[in-house]
């Protein structure tokens, strides 16, 4: 994928994140665009550990909670490890792999799965998430996977931190559905991150004397930036 496609793409993807409904519209979110940008990503999925038992909860098809269930029930694998170790996990060939000497042998042989990723995503006190994504047999991630699939995990990791700061707000589905929109306006026009979209209206509510939600529902009804203080 060259430069200006991708580039597209990640803004396409930070909008689409910004205006998504709930957590598990983003999830799915995230996961079609890995399958989009990761160039031989053939399926991608959201593993939730919470305390050792893995839970998918997204996933572009069944695979992903095949491959989570072996992780499970043999007690090794990469979304068991990825916290641990490091944020990003990547095995280049399962057929070799030595880190998860009975899992990787199995999901090769039996889900046909050359190489494989895991990505940090978010981590709380009693769980953690990672973004996985599997490349079939005769297929490998390359560096600029890897770069791109970081890439697409930070930009979920950023949305998924300023919803918690919403949530922690006490706004309601509405008023967060507005603020969503509201960031992917200023995101777009003004090359924000979440984070720093979400800062922006902050700025501007203290600024004015506002709510929150009503400088947000401005912005999304006339499409027009306030001046941030």
């Amino acid at each position: 994928m060259d430069a200006r496609k991708l580039l597209g793409g990640f803004s396409e993807l930070a909008q689409a994140l910004a205006a998504a409904p709930d957590e598990g519209t983003r999830l799915k979110v995230a996961v079609d665009a890995a399958l989009d940008l990761v160039t031989r990503c053939d399926h991608a999925g959201i593993t939730v550990n919470e305390n050792g038992r893995l839970v998918t909860r997204a996933s572009s098809d069944d695979l992903v909670s095949r491959a989570n269930a072996l992780q499970t029930e043999l007690a090794e694998g990469p979304c068991l490890d990825v916290r641990r170790d490091q944020d990003t996990l990547v095995s280049p060939s399962l057929a070799v792999e030595r880190r998860w000497p009975t899992w990787a042998p199995r999901v090769h042989a039996e889900l046909a799965v050359d190489s494989m990723m895991s990505l940090l995503v978010y981590t709380d006190e009693q769980s953690f998430g990672a973004l996985s994504l599997y490349c079939e047999d005769g297929c490998r991630f390359d560096a600029d996977d890897v770069a791109v699939a970081q890439a697409l995990a930070g930009q979920l990791s950023v949305i998924m931190a300023a919803e918690r700061q919403i949530d922690q707000l006490g706004l309601g589905l509405h008023n967060r559905n507005v603020i969503g929109q509201a960031q992917g306006i200023l995101m777009e026009r003004l090359d924000m991150t979440a984070d720093q979209a979400f800062d922006y209206l902050r700025r501007v509510s203290s600024h004015s004397n506002r709510k929150v939600a009503t400088v947000a529902a401005e912005i999304a009804r006339t499409r027009r930036l306030p001046d941030a203080p």
